[in-house]
């Protein structure tokens, strides 16, 4: 009995291979790129990006990630674009100014990860699968926090969220491609008080 209670102190007594990180507002940015007329790219960045990542250091794929990204504040370059993004055709920033993702799931593919989560933009919400890069955790010199990066990308279809704003071309195509690349690039730094490794 006097050993079960020791092997039960010792196992309480390890440290928590759980952390909660949370992301960098100076180094954490949303990019995006479509199609202009299917033939140039037009890219933008949104505001704000907020996020929590639960990550399980034993066993990664049980580790969880909720994010939200500033819509109001997005910029593409061209201040009567951005306005039009802004406006109900598409973002409807007024009514909806955050688009956010929670995971789902989370997938070792190689030396990346595949992270599944619902998408909400505008009112809708519809599962999508990024790809993840998890960079090595360092040391902050000037903050002497621990800090890790990562960096996500994937393709969203955005008529599944009803952003269906198009015009139609005269050889057959259109103004603005349905296909919207997606890159998230974040530093996440560890929560003051989480236990270090």
């Amino acid at each position: 009995m006097k050993k079960a209670l020791v092997l039960v102190a010792a196992m309480f007594a390890l440290p928590a291979l759980a952390s909660t990180w949370t992301a960098e507002q100076a180094h954490a940015k949303a990019y995006f790129s479509a199609k202009h007329m299917m033939l140039s790219t037009v890219t933008g960045e949104a505001g704000a990006v907020s996020a929590t990542l639960n990550l399980d250091d034993k066993d990664i794929t049980k580790s969880k990630v909720d994010a939200s990204v500033d819509l109001a504040e997005l910029k593409s370059g061209v201040e009567k674009r951005d306005q039009h993004l802004k406006s109900p055709d598409f973002f409807d920033v007024a009514k909806f100014p955050k688009m956010t993702f929670k995971s789902t799931k989370v997938e070792k593919a190689g030396d990346k990860l595949k992270v599944t989560g619902d998408l909400t933009i505008k009112d809708k919400t519809k599962p999508v699968t990024l790809d993840v890069e998890v960079l090595p955790e360092v040391q902050n010199p000037f903050s002497k926090q621990a800090t890790r990066g990562f960096v996500a990308t994937g393709k969203i279809n955005r008529e599944d969220w009803g952003l269906t704003w198009n015009m139609p071309l005269a050889n057959g195509g259109v103004l603005v491609s349905k296909d919207v690349e997606l890159r998230i690039e974040s530093e996440f730094v560890k929560a003051e008080g989480a236990p270090k490794k």
